[in-house]
């Protein structure tokens, strides 16, 4: 093989769209919050798992700019859930050496949640076997649209010349600046797209979709995909043999 082109490596950095909450509910004739319920003790489970797989980033898509349009009910249950979370954890991801951080536009969430996820963002500050990132209020539109708002104001305030933008200082200006990109996407449930989630990251990401549904993927389902995931050449955009 040409220099630069194996196999991959094991992926270091994992982004999951975890979706199916609600028809996992519907599909037991269970409220939609019992869905979601089990879908936090499902990325309780994954947290645990991802050391043990050496995935040193996981990154989580928990709540997109757009789930505001969902019933307002359901909405206060899930800041509500979010925040227990936040507050059960701590000491299991302090004891499992996991730091918590979160990305989105924090200004929108209830005082308290976003009271809770500072603390768990503070208190875990120290975790240094996995790097857990939560995306709440997230769209990778905004993303894109505050960055480049940011660099048209440097530009204005004379900080930064036009002609010296690229792609290394786009990505200093996004939520994700000091993250690697994703080697893997894993999205649950069935579906087929990326619904506004790292649309700059995840240019030369590699994708798996599966059926199954957010509450029912476990470690097993996980390391399954880990196992077939050496198997893929990424060669950005190279010739390959």
């Amino acid at each position: 093989m040409n220099a630069g082109l194996n196999h991959c490596t094991m992926p270091r950095h994992v982004a999951l769209i975890m979706d199916g909450n609600g028809r996992w509910a519907a599909k037991r004739k269970l409220p939609r919050l019992e869905g979601h319920r089990a879908g936090a003790e499902a990325l309780r489970a994954i947290v645990q798992e991802c050391p043990k797989l050496d995935v040193r980033y996981l990154t989580v898509f928990a709540f997109s700019t757009e789930n505001w349009r969902r019933d307002p009910a359901e909405v206060n249950e899930l800041m509500a859930l979010m925040r227990d979370y936040a507050d059960s954890e701590i000491n299991q991801l302090q004891e499992n050496g996991v730091r918590v951080e979160f990305i989105g536009d924090l200004s929108r969430l209830d005082n308290g949640v976003a009271a809770q996820l500072e603390t768990i963002t503070r208190e875990t500050r120290s975790g240094d076997r996995l790097r857990l990132t939560v995306a709440v209020n997230y769209g990778a539109r905004a993303e894109i649209t505050a960055a480049l708002r940011h660099l048209a104001a440097r530009i204005d305030k004379g900080d930064l010349d036009p002609d010296d933008i690229n792609e290394s200082v786009m990505q200093t200006h996004l939520m994700t600046a000091d993250l690697p990109d994703p080697d893997l996407i894993i999205r649950t449930s069935g579906e087929l797209r990326l619904s506004n989630f790292l649309l700059w990251q995840s240019a030369y990401s590699e994708f798996e979709f599966v059926d199954t549904l957010w509450p029912d993927f476990t470690p097993e389902v996980l390391r399954d995909i880990l196992i077939r995931y050496p198997n893929r050449s990424r060669r950005f955009g190279a010739n390959g043999k």
